[in-house]
This record gives C-alpha cells, sequence and structure tokens, in this order.
C-alpha cells in the first residue's frame, strides 16, 4: 500500500457514490483523509458544520480514515499535511475537463501533489449532490443514494 491521501470536496450531501470513491481508496492507501471545504466557491444547502458531521457518521467504522474541514486552496492543506496524493472521483465523461483542469492548474502551483481519479462503482456512476437535492425537493425515496440520515435532513430541509 501507498502513503496517505486526502479526498477534498464540498459533500453538500455526501453520496453512497462519495463513500464508494472512500472505500475504493482505503484499497490504495494506508491512510485517507476526508476534507470537507469549508467555505466552497458555491452556495451549499447544508452548511459546514452539517456536511462535515454526515461524513463523520458515514465513515464511523471505517478503519484509517479520517475527516477534517479545511478553507483555501487543497494544495495548502496537503502541504500542511505533508500529503502528496489528492483523490478526486469521476463519475461521466461531463466531470472529466472540470477535474482535468483543477488537476492541472494543482500541479503547477504545487508540482508535489498528484492528483489521481477513482471511478465510482456503476450504480453510482450517475450520482451528483445536485442531483440528490432535486429529488428530495420532489419527494422521492433517496434510500439508494444517501445514508438514512442524510435522507432525513434533507427532506427537513427541502420541506
Amino acid at each position: 500500500m501507498c502513503q496517505k491521501a486526502i479526498y477534498p470536496g464540498t459533500f453538500d450531501p455526501m453520496t453512497y457514490g462519495h463513500l464508494d470513491i472512500i472505500k475504493r481508496a482505503r484499497e490504495i492507501f494506508e491512510e485517507i483523509i476526508v476534507v470537507v471545504a469549508q467555505k466552497p466557491n458555491k452556495d451549499t444547502l447544508f452548511t459546514f458544520k452539517e456536511r462535515l458531521e454526515f461524513i463523520k457518521r458515514a465513515v464511523s467504522g471505517l478503519d484509517n480514515v479520517s475527516v477534517e474541514g479545511f478553507s483555501g486552496l487543497t494544495i495548502d492543506y496537503a502541504a500542511k499535511k505533508k500529503v502528496k496524493v489528492l483523490i478526486r472521483g469521476l463519475r461521466m465523461i461531463s466531470d472529466f475537463e472540470y477535474e482535468f483542469q483543477m488537476a492541472l492548474t494543482n500541479r503547477k502551483l504545487s508540482a508535489e501533489v498528484e492528483t489521481i481519479f477513482l471511478m465510482p462503482h456503476e450504480s453510482y456512476s450517475y450520482l451528483s449532490s445536485k442531483l440528490i437535492k432535486e429529488a428530495a425537493s420532489l419527494g422521492a425515496n433517496l434510500s439508494p443514494f444517501v445514508p438514512d440520515f442524510v435522507e432525513k435532513a434533507l427532506k427537513k430541509k427541502l420541506r
């Protein structure tokens, strides 16, 4: 196994697709640090504290996975933690262009940090937090997509 890696994201809300990426990363890396963006460049439905708590609950039974919050550049956080690898999930081809641009920008800003792309299981490849929020607002059953505590929080928030 390799060293530790960071899996950064907004996780608004976290889905089983995110959890799948975390589990896949655990097979490759000795330690995974899931880092929740405190001040993302986009509006979030859930507060930083709520998003952090969702991830902590979802990974509570997983060894060698920790959850932290951060603000600022992910590569600065990686340098602070002495981590050389960022994990990013790729669902569809539409994700690739943005993720590729971000990875190349990060490489230009910090040549020491490498980005590794992981694909979720195909049963989660179409999931997005945006889609989940839309489905929740229309009263859909979200149990195949998110943990029950996330589903309850979504339905409460979107009433």
